[in-house]
């Protein structure tokens, strides 16, 4: 790596955790805004909302727009899979999936980015590393949800059935968002979430008839916070992460949504952090930590044993 590499490495790292920041608000502020908004109709208007700020930014920092020139089918692809698909198809799982069960087959995406790297597009290598990190993260991921939660497994099938097919969707779209690297992270996330806004609009009306409801001023705000910050930002930060540290790298955020669910509940609502819980926020810090960059926990010898001893069998 160079010296601009290494000076990059924290302000990636400090992306990456506010990025699981992002998402892990949005679920409170989701509830929130469907106490008296279709669930459709509040995703669609959330990437709606989302891209009217992101061309505004665009447009006030004079971007050059020819950059998104020969990338408008590939926008519509990328909206689809990133955003239309994933997010019609986990609020329709919601409605009969607990919120725990939800968030960890929710959080698997690493695994798929995993899966779908190693037998199909095989664009980054996958290193021991990164295999033990994935692990233990999600195994952190079902420590703090509890184990519990995997009771309902195989009950609800078609709710669970659409996150998973949600989470192998952004997976996907993890892959084929690397496609944008030479696409300013403001401009593909305007695209993106233009793209997926073009598709839900009009199914929410075909779905839901939006204009007969009347939302509240909570229902609005929440709408509002979690359109502008936990969606507009969130996906300016998230192309840069696949441009710099790589899907695996940008997806093992996922871990971080139930930790940070249960920080916010100690520090924001006075909750106790348990032991169990502690230790299932520890596994995936760590799994993070070794997704993203596993050289600075194994020794170098052990790294050059192991890799000789694999081109040997191989």
């Amino acid at each position: 790596m160079d010296e601009k590499g290494k000076a990059a490495r924290p302000l990636e790292y400090g992306l990456l955790a506010l990025l699981g920041v992002l998402l892990g608000i949005p679920y409170a502020l989701t509830k929130i805004s469907q106490t008296t908004i279709p669930p459709l109709t509040g995703v669609a208007t959330r990437l709606l909302i989302a891209a009217i700020v992101l061309w505004i930014f665009v447009f006030t920092s004079r971007a050059k727009l020819s950059a998104l020139k020969d990338c408008i089918p590939r926008l519509f692809v990328q909206g689809g899979i990133s955003c239309a698909i994933p997010y019609a198809l986990i609020a329709y799982g919601q409605t009969s999936v607990n919120s725990a069960l939800a968030a960890i087959l929710n959080s698997t995406t690493p695994l798929f980015v995993c899966l779908i790297s190693l037998l199909w597009t095989q664009r980054e290598p996958l290193k021991l590393g990164r295999m033990v990190g994935v692990s233990a993260g999600l195994a952190g991921v079902v420590i703090i949800a509890g184990a519990n939660s995997l009771a309902g497994l195989g009950k609800d099938v078609l709710g669970q059935a659409a996150i998973i097919l949600a989470t192998m969707s952004s997976a996907v779209a993890a892959i084929q968002g690397r496609r944008f690297n030479d696409v300013p992270p403001e401009l593909a996330a305007a695209g993106t979430l233009t793209c997926g806004a073009l598709v839900l609009v009009p199914l929410c009306f075909l779905v839901e008839a939006p204009l007969h409801f009347t939302p509240s001023a909570g229902s609005i705000g929440a709408l509002l916070v979690n359109a502008i910050i936990a969606t507009a930002l969130r996906s300016v930060i998230y192309f840069r992460l696949l441009r710099t540290i790589g899907s695996i790298g940008t997806t093992s955020v996922s871990y971080l949504k139930p930790a940070i669910a249960v920080l916010i509940g100690c520090m924001l609502m006075g909750e106790t952090l348990t032991l169990t819980a502690m230790i299932g926020l520890l596994a995936i810090l760590f799994g993070v930590a070794v997704i993203n960059q596993w050289e600075l926990w194994v020794p170098s010898w052990f790294v050059s044993r192991f890799s000789t001893r694999a081109t040997a069998v191989n």
